[in-house]
């Protein structure tokens, strides 16, 4: 059975190409837009998988990681008189303008803290000594602000709220869902900045725990020295980040419509495709039905096409899409493709190629053996 099918679905080779065809657009779609969907959100929690932190304490109903509330920074006395706190430090993180040398200016989002090694922020470093940002005017960027504030180096000069700041080192890879450039400065020269809004002022505190502790008991602790705000950990606050987005936006819905449609246009394809195929065929099958064969049987040649035609658009649209990422990183964009999304795509394509072959199946189950006898 699996020779005929396969000899049925090499038969007409420009069929059979256009069936791959088919489900290759549908594949390639769903791993591209799925990939740069993917990508996009890991922007809005990357901040958040990177430190070191069990927990994040922030203002009430904080919505992201990027868009946050201010509050005493003097409340981080309290998380640190938790028993099971091993370590405790302000964080803030603030928009504010930055001058270019053309004379525009852009946005730009500060990260302000006092010691950034303890907490792995930033994560990867280009070029600089982190620890120098607390000696004066100061100001590390990520280099991935290029494209919005044009060409930057060690030692340039920039403007922030009329302070000037030296470019004293170069991050990687710290980039927001906002795409807004990413900085890194000194907490306490973070707040001289704008003091109106944080003078005295913070917007997260991080948290790690002491070896031993347990979490949520230091998470309720720190609930109730600070009822006015929330306590998250790392998997919660990652989740409502990029939850935000997803709902607000319309960016998970969007992206729902896209992956269906290009389902659609795949499955559509297969299913008319087979079933031209069948009824191009049909007094082979009927031939089979006559020398004993059953609906099973024939069935079985059926999902075998759908099956074939579906590991070879998948292994085309899969090759096609690996290579469209060098592509879409040159314009600054990520496609987040790992082993486990290929598998799921790579079940998705064969459910979908079978779906799409019991079109045929109504026809073969009506078919009368005797037609192969007939003139």
């Amino acid at each position: 059975m699996i020779d005929i099918a396969r000899k049925i679905l090499l038969h007409d080779k420009l069929r059979f190409v256009i069936t791959v065809s088919g489900v290759t657009f549908a594949v390639t779609l769903v791993l591209v837009q799925m990939g740069l969907f993917r990508g996009i959100l890991s922007h809005a929690s990357i901040t958040i998988e990177k430190a070191n932190a069990g927990l994040w304490v922030t203002s009430r109903n904080t919505a992201n990681v990027d868009f946050c509330g201010t509050f005493s920074e003097h409340y981080l006395h309290r998380i640190r008189s938790v028993p099971g706190v091993a370590r405790a430090d302000n964080l803030i993180v603030w928009y504010l303008r930055l001058r270019l040398p053309t004379g525009a200016s852009e946005g730009v989002m500060l990260y302000g803290l006092k010691d950034f090694t303890g907490w792995n922020i930033p994560w990867q470093l280009a070029a600089g000594d982190l620890t120098k940002l607390r000696c004066g005017n100061y100001l590390f960027l990520d280099a991935s602000g290029i494209r919005r504030f044009g060409p930057f180096a060690v030692g340039d000069f920039r403007e922030i709220m009329g302070r000037r700041m030296k470019i004293i080192g170069l991050t990687r890879e710290a980039e927001s869902f906002t795409t807004t450039p990413v900085g890194f400065v000194d907490f306490q020269r973070l707040q001289e900045m704008d003091p109106y809004n944080l003078k005295g002022k913070t917007t997260y505190v991080l948290v790690r725990l002491a070896p031993g502790a347990d979490l949520s008991t230091v998470r309720q602790e720190i609930q109730k020295r600070l009822p006015y705000n929330d306590v998250r950990t790392q998997a919660e606050w990652v989740s409502i980040s990029r939850r935000y987005w997803v709902v607000s936006t319309g960016l998970g819905l969007n992206m729902f419509l896209t992956v269906f449609l290009g389902c659609l246009v795949g499955v559509v394809i297969v299913a008319q495709t087979l079933y031209t195929s069948t009824l191009d065929h049909y007094r082979e099958f009927a031939t089979v039905k006559a020398i004993g064969g059953s609906n099973a049987d024939i069935y079985r040649i059926l999902i075998k096409q759908a099956v074939l035609a579906a590991v070879a658009g998948f292994a085309a649209g899969w090759m096609l899409s690996y290579a469209v990422r060098p592509v879409m990183a040159k314009l600054g964009l990520t496609v987040g493709i790992d082993p486990r999304f290929v598998g799921l795509v790579f079940i998705g394509t064969v459910v979908l190629c079978v779906s799409a072959s019991l079109v045929s199946f109504r026809k073969v189950a009506t078919m009368d053996p005797v037609l192969v006898f007939r003139a």
